[in-house]
């Protein structure tokens, strides 16, 4: 029998990271965001840029869990970057470059909370938000694409990442 949301036996967590969003503004991606950050129990998503679209389209995606995810909106990304770099928290930035690292190579502090910079579709995270990022990670790609959906990498680093605060 399929389980519901009041009979799943899944035990409620919550993780010591933020996910910052750096110019996403699509109401899709932004309401599927929200899905994503409260089914991996993050403790904050960040959205930053202008024209963010919040409404009945993000809504929509998010299934109402904007109610309950606790987030905030920013005009300048860097700044929130700075601050919570400031505050002690890893800041690691989801963006393929020259230097970047596979997630799975990744070892990060467990006892530091991190914040995940993610980056609009068509543009990534900004190059100076890279510059004070702690470490640079992306998905490894076995196709002719060099990329995919913003909250579909999202929610593979944030697996990758609750796993990894799982096992310690």
């Amino acid at each position: 029998m399929q389980l519901t949301h009041d009979t799943s036996k899944f035990t409620p967590r919550n993780y010591p990271i933020t996910v910052i969003c750096d110019g996403i503004t699509n109401a899709p991606n932004i309401g599927s965001l929200f899905r994503t950050a409260d089914a991996f129990g993050i403790e904050k998503l960040i959205l930053c840029g202008n024209h963010l679209e919040l409404g009945r389209k993000s809504a929509k995606t998010s299934r109402a869990t904007e109610k309950y995810v606790s987030f905030e909106i920013n005009n300048n990304s860097f700044e929130t970057v700075s601050n919570y770099k400031a505050k002690g928290y890893q800041i690691i930035a989801l963006e393929i470059t020259e230097n970047s690292q596979p997630i799975n190579q990744l070892h990060f502090k467990t006892n530091q909370p991190i914040a995940l910079v993610i980056g609009a579709e068509n543009f990534g995270v900004s190059e100076t938000i890279l510059t004070i990022a702690d470490a640079v990670i992306h998905l490894e790609m076995y196709g002719k694409n060099s990329s995919m959906n913003v909250v579909q990498a999202t929610s593979i680093c944030l697996y990758e990442f609750t796993k990894q605060l799982n096992d310690t």
